[in-house]
């Protein structure tokens, strides 16, 4: 019986190598994915069409499979591919590459001794689609869309141990809505919902892509500001007041004015831990209430 004809039908990649890493077969699934046939590539180096794959890393693994007959695994979290593959369209991820869970084996002769190596390759662009989805899920506030707390905590901690390497600057903005709560009392808390919207959505237009808005808690958020230092970390704020400031928020017919707050803190060597850095921004968002409020004020550790 002619099992050449399953070898060609399944939903999987398969490649055959032999020990010194020339292609022996390439089934039809890598034919349609990589646009390469296999009259082409059979009976070349797998590295002429894939010299990313040759590395130290490959290269242990493919010698502890041909040598000892080991298994080897390339999971999707890890390695995200093997083969720079196009993924399959409709899925609706924001992959470039098709995610793959890749397995390298042996294949033995009648004499038990290894003769090739296999490669299986699993598209699993859906799954890690779903999983991206839902993490993102986990770090995004329900109402606004924009980050939650744990993000932010999360973010800042990656920014200040970053500081603490490089030495880069990094501020934090923190504002809240002036006198928010008169909204709900006045419009109710549909139209403190709408504004809270289109607040977050007025804030991400107004700051750089790799800029973080994300919700501190209430009517309170931030804006994460790599590579910024305090002065134009204020030069920033004051613009986003201004914006807020002369915005007419509309709900149902209804015209709706909002100010905002802002305190603003650099990290600098004096500050020793990201919630000390939260503390010395929130102090100053404070100092902005007390004088006024719909106004900028900035750390006092920094002045």
């Amino acid at each position: 019986m002619n099992f050449s004809q399953i070898f060609e039908m399944l939903d999987i990649g398969i490649v055959i190598l032999d020990r010194d890493l020339n292609v022996i077969r390439w089934n039809r699934w890598m034919e349609v994915q990589s646009q390469i046939s296999r009259d082409r590539i059979t009976g070349s180096p797998l590295f002429e069409f894939f010299p990313h794959l040759d590395t130290p890393r490959f290269m242990r693994n493919f010698k502890s499979v041909s040598t000892f007959g080991n298994f080897a695994f390339f999971s999707q979290k890890l390695h995200r591919y093997l083969f720079p593959f196009k993924p399959l369209s409709g899925l609706g991820t924001s992959f470039d590459h098709m995610q793959q869970s890749c397995t390298m084996g042996p294949l033995r002769d009648e004499n038990n001794a290894i003769q090739y190596v296999y490669i299986m390759v699993q598209d699993v662009t859906e799954v890690a689609g779903y999983e991206q989805k839902l993490l993102e899920m986990n770090m995004r506030d329900g109402l606004t869309g924009v980050y939650n707390r744990r993000y932010m905590e999360f973010r800042l901690n990656q920014e200040f141990e970053r500081y603490r390497r490089y030495g880069r600057p990094f501020s934090l903005i923190i504002q809240d809505i002036d006198f928010f709560k008169k909204v709900n009392d006045k419009h109710g808390h549909q139209a403190g919902d709408h504004i809270l919207k289109s607040f977050t959505a007025l804030l991400a237009s107004g700051i750089r892509k790799v800029d973080v808005v994300a919700r501190y808690g209430g009517e309170e958020f931030c804006c994460m500001l790599p590579e910024t230092d305090l002065n134009n970390a204020r030069k920033v704020a004051e613009v986003l007041r201004r914006k807020v400031e002369q915005k007419i928020f509309r709900f149902r017919s209804t015209d709706i004015n909002i100010t905002i707050s802002q305190g603003v803190a650099e990290l600098t060597t004096d500050i020793d831990a990201p919630e000390r850095l939260i503390q010395e921004a929130d102090a100053a968002l404070y100092e902005a209430k007390e004088n006024g409020r719909n106004r900028v004020m900035v750390s006092q550790c920094a002045k």
